[in-house]
């Protein structure tokens, strides 16, 4: 409220109040929802920044585990055969198809499993989904009357596509070829061709585990006990 000066004659001009005009009021709460949009706008673009980095990070995790878990155990695939007592036939262990692996290895001594372990990986489905199961079952019986301690886990989830090739050869003249079965044979494959895709369509490398060892070990002896060295825990650095 301005009051003017007394005039010479000693009253008051007039006085008058001054508000805000309708105008300026408009104009101010445009610029406030303006305000308040971009504020809200950015706090989603956060977020959603946010979930995209997390989502990201879960992503890699999974795939570094998938990859270590073929990199530590198939790599190191032992050369055996399936002739136990319990066995109606002689068979060799590693045994793969396009879309399911069978191979024995070790877990490292810390795992709690000790003894070789037969390793089978299958593409099943799971709660209307896609997904690749191991089950694990020791591959030599380590006392008499124990139990088979079979175990099954899920390795990965929400699979649209999965295919195994393999690399090798039948003899040791040839060079080799990839195949996508590895059946009946009597020795492990150079290399094996994991590829998995998954529903969220998100691009997993193929992945190629190189064999550490390929030629056949004869284990007629394993339940005597004469090759016990073989099925003590490896330790794994």
């Amino acid at each position: 409220m301005r009051i003017n000066k007394v005039t010479a004659t000693g009253s008051f001009d007039h006085l008058h109040l001054r508000g805000f005009t309708l105008i300026e009021v408009l104009i101010a709460m445009t610029l406030l929802s303006i305000m308040m949009v971009l504020l809200f706008t950015s706090l989603k673009i956060c977020a959603d920044s946010w979930e995209r980095g997390e989502s990201k990070i879960t992503d890699v995790n999974e795939m570094a585990v998938v990859y270590n878990f073929f990199q530590r155990d198939l790599s190191v695939a032992k050369p055996l055969w399936n002739d136990l007592p319990a066995e109606e036939e002689k068979k060799f262990s590693f045994q793969g198809s396009s879309q399911s692996l069978q191979f024995v290895s070790a877990f490292p001594a810390s795992a709690g499993r000790p003894g070789l372990q037969l390793f089978s990986l299958n593409l099943s489905e799971e709660n209307n989904e896609q997904v690749i199961n191991v089950t694990l079952v020791p591959f030599i019986k380590l006392t008499e009357g124990a139990t088979s301690q079979k175990e099954e886990v899920t390795l990965i989830k929400h699979v649209s596509d999965f295919t195994l090739a393999y690399f090798g050869s039948s003899n040791e003249i040839s060079e080799g070829a990839w195949t996508e079965e590895w059946l009946n044979k009597e020795a492990l494959p150079r290399l094996v061709k994991i590829n998995i895709k998954l529903d969220n369509g998100i691009y997993w490398p193929a992945m190629i585990i190189d064999l550490k060892v390929t030629g056949a070990t004869d284990n007629a002896n394993l339940d005597t006990g004469s090759t016990a060295d073989i099925n003590q825990p490896e330790t794994f650095q």
